[in-house]
């Protein structure tokens, strides 16, 4: 029987993407559909004194004009608002009143037959403020940084751990010494998809509502909540997502505004945002960093200190994990750690792809590059002299850590011995040539969730659960594992996910999907296994009647004995003795966290890169990069090489190109469209090469996966800025680098 787990499957949903069949939030129909069109805030902060819709109101076809005027009376308490990723704090609330909080807030939603009818009745609005002074510049306001609140939501996102041994002394008395201020601005996610949803109204006030999200449970809470409307009579559904990145793990205001209209009108409504609004709501915080390093004249780090002040909003207080890596990657006895917030007149950041961990590594990773290069080290070679097999933050070993394999295997593939480690000693033509590297580290973590699995009259298996596919595969490696656990023919199972009729499940994000939902999967096909195969006992003249579970194996769609395959029963046999009727599971997995809190557990990387940097005009090109992962169980090399691909594409960018700019001047973000707000595109990007170290890990999860969502972009800003060190002999410690801050 062909095994699916560790097979490179091809995408399960491809089809369905490539020829439109995949339908997206806006994509839906439905009877008597209205289409809302949001206007946002001009002002960053103040109040509005007057809104005159009447000439949009005049035009035939204009239903309603939404605003803090007319928004009916809805939940009261902060408590309603909260969705399950939200920071401590008063989360926002769309039309609550007259103030403006931050520049391209939403304070009105035009309502019409046609888009382009509700798009024209906007421009007729004439909206008035009385205007206050605002604050978003963060380097201007360090002085008033603060530690984060507490609450709930930071339980994921836990503080810095307290100081270990005495920093300033062992600093001080260190033999070599580094420091270093490292910047980088806001960054927005900027998926494919735009934020939509679409909202049926449905009889006896029932609502279906098609959200993008990356959470539909989550988007149902909200709505139940904040409108008080019971969870039976809402229905989220997200079957596909076009790309998320973090931006869709809580709710967006689009969401609000549409319930809202739908209720009101008592009709179907579809609210889509534009692509500058795409940056109304959160991003990636700008954040600044201060870093110092102290080690022995041999090399041995015996100082830590890592400082970041990060920004948040007014009403929320959104925590990274930003300064806790170098505790979980090097053993000094030394280390000091801090974080905190500057609140400043900006919507709350949201997580983005590798939150906190890019942050953060892209300044310990450069600085442990400066301190290796002052003490006359190589590289890999300090790494490897101050590898540690603990967290030293939690003084725990890791369940798995094959990090020193993932250098090995990663500077052979790269040819890394061949590099000369003089700055500017490498040349391609007229261009510098730069080599360099860094270490990825991100947490692996195990969610409880549901799942349900039916074997159907015809003897297919059907496997559902809430979670979501924002691209990563999720639709794929679930087809594979209830494959594998059932031992049914892949073209015989189907999962579906996205819907809130399905077992619950948690917001995917935190590279916890593969290990969370898929446990449930294996779990809830095994328990459909063990219940077939009491069915198959009681079948008359059953050859199983007096066998154990534990004496026969699942395979190609039957229950055969181990030591003898010839002795088997068919599940289509099996399931046709239930009267007509499918046979059904639904099951709950809950991490071991008896096992598992013995250990720190985390999936590792080494990455290299090389540059090519023009010495007149300063331009850089990553022209190679290799990335060696040790990630567990790898459940789909394909889908699994597309993760770290696309985090190292992601990386390049940070590195090199992306940037929310703002004119502090307007508190407003400037380059809001991909023309102005620059990613890579083809010809940015050559050789990517991915290695998989093999690593055995039976204590993170039942299947021994670890995610691999965020460990392809964690070490690659600060490969690329060692490199562009060893090209040009400049550290350039404010990302991204661009050829300014070169010439």
């Amino acid at each position: 029987m062909t095994k699916y787990i560790g097979k490179s499957i091809n995408r399960v949903d491809g089809v369905a993407k490539v020829t439109g069949k995949a339908k997206y939030a806006a994509e839906y129909k439905a009877a008597d559909l209205a289409h809302g069109w949001v206007i946002s805030s001009s002002i960053s902060k103040g109040k509005i004194t007057r809104i005159d819709a009447e000439a949009a109101l005049q035009l035939p076809g204009v239903i309603q004009v939404f605003s803090h005027e007319n928004r009916p009376g809805l939940a009261w308490f902060d408590m309603s608002y909260k969705d399950q990723d939200a920071p401590p704090g008063s989360p926002f609330r769309p039309l609550r009143d007259a103030t403006v909080k931050y520049s391209g807030q939403p304070v009105a939603l035009v309502v019409a037959e046609s888009l382009e009818l509700a798009r024209y009745a906007a421009s007729l609005i004439r909206i008035e403020y009385e205007e206050e002074e605002h604050e978003t510049a963060l380097e201007h306001n360090l002085h008033r940084a603060r530690e984060p609140k507490s609450g709930v939501a930071s339980l994921l996102k836990p503080p810095p751990p307290k100081p270990r041994g005495d920093f300033e002394k062992a600093f001080q008395r260190a033999a070599v010494q580094v420091s270093g201020t490292y910047v980088h601005s806001a960054e927005h996610h900027n998926p494919m998809e735009m934020f939509a949803t679409t909202v049926v109204y449905e009889k006896n006030d029932k609502l279906t509502i098609y959200d993008k999200t990356q959470g539909a449970p989550n988007s149902q809470l909200y709505v139940s909540q904040v409108f008080g409307i019971p969870f039976k009579d809402v229905r989220v559904i997200s079957p596909f997502v076009g790309g998320g990145f973090g931006a869709g793990l809580r709710p967006q205001y689009q969401l609000f505004l549409a319930v809202l209209a739908a209720r009101e009108l008592k009709r179907s409504v579809r609210v889509s945002l534009t692509r500058q609004q795409m940056f109304t709501f959160g991003h990636r915080p700008a954040t600044v960093q201060n870093v110092s390093l102290g080690a022995s004249a041999d090399g041995k780090l015996e100082a830590i200190r890592h400082d970041a002040v990060g920004e948040t909003s007014q009403f929320e207080d959104y925590t990274e994990i930003v300064v806790n890596w170098a505790g979980m990657l090097y053993p000094a006895q030394n280390v000091t750690l801090t974080y905190n917030l500057v609140p400043l007149d900006v919507y709350t950041p949201i997580d983005m792809r590798a939150p906190g961990g890019v942050t953060g590594l892209s300044a310990l990773e450069c600085a442990i590059d400066e301190l290796a290069h002052q003490v006359g080290l190589d590289p890999v070679e300090f790494r490897l002299k101050n590898y540690t097999e603990r967290d030293m933050n939690e003084d725990l070993p890791y369940s798995s850590k094959e990090l020193r394999e993932c250098f090995r295997q990663g500077a052979e593939r790269f040819g890394w011995a061949n590099r000369t480690p003089e700055p500017r000693s490498m040349r391609n033509g007229h261009t510098l040539v730069g080599w360099g590297m860094a270490t990825g580290i991100w947490e692996s973590m195990h969610m409880p969730a549901r799942a349900e699995a039916v074997l159907t009259v015809n003897g297919k298996l059907r496997v559902s659960s809430a979670t979501a596919d924002i691209g990563t595969g999720t639709y794929t490696i679930m087809t594979q594992i209830a494959a594998d656990t059932l031992g049914m023919p892949i073209e015989d199972v189907i999962f579906r996910l996205g819907d809130t009729d399905m077992p619950l499940a948690p917001i995917q994000g935190g590279s916890w999907t593969a290990a969370t939902v898929g446990s449930a999967v294996k779990v809830a096909c095994e328990d459909l296994g063990k219940k077939l195969f009491k069915m198959a006992q009681k079948m008359p003249h059953s050859p199983f009647a007096d066998v154990k579970l534990e004496e026969i194996v699942f395979e190609n769609a039957h229950i055969r004995l181990k030591k003898d395959s010839s002795v088997a029963v068919s599940l289509l046999d099996i399931v046709g003795t239930n009267g007509g009727r499918a046979v059904s599971e639904t099951s709950t997995s809950v991490p071991n966290m008896l096992e598992q809190r013995k250990y720190a557990r985390a999936v590792h990387s080494a990455v290299f890169v090389e540059v090519e940097v023009d010495e007149d005009f300063g331009t850089v090109r990553v022209t190679r990069a290799v990335t060696a992962v040790a990630g567990g169980q790898i459940l789909n090399p394909k889908t699994a090489r597309s993760q770290i691909i696309g985090g190292m594409v992601w990386g390049i960018s940070k590195g090199l190109e992306e940037e929310s700019v703002m004119d502090h001047q307007f508190g407003r973000f400037m380059n809001h469209s991909l023309a102005e707000y620059h990613v890579p595109v083809n010809a940015d990007i050559q050789g990517l090469d991915v290695i998989f170290v093999e690593e055995t890990d039976t204590i993170v999860n039942p299947l021994g996966v670890k995610g691999l969502g965020e460990i392809g972009i964690v070490g690659m800003p600060a490969a690329i800025a060692n490199a562009v060190f060893h090209a040009t002999g400049k550290r350039i410690r404010s990302l991204p680098i661009t050829l300014d801050k070169l010439l």
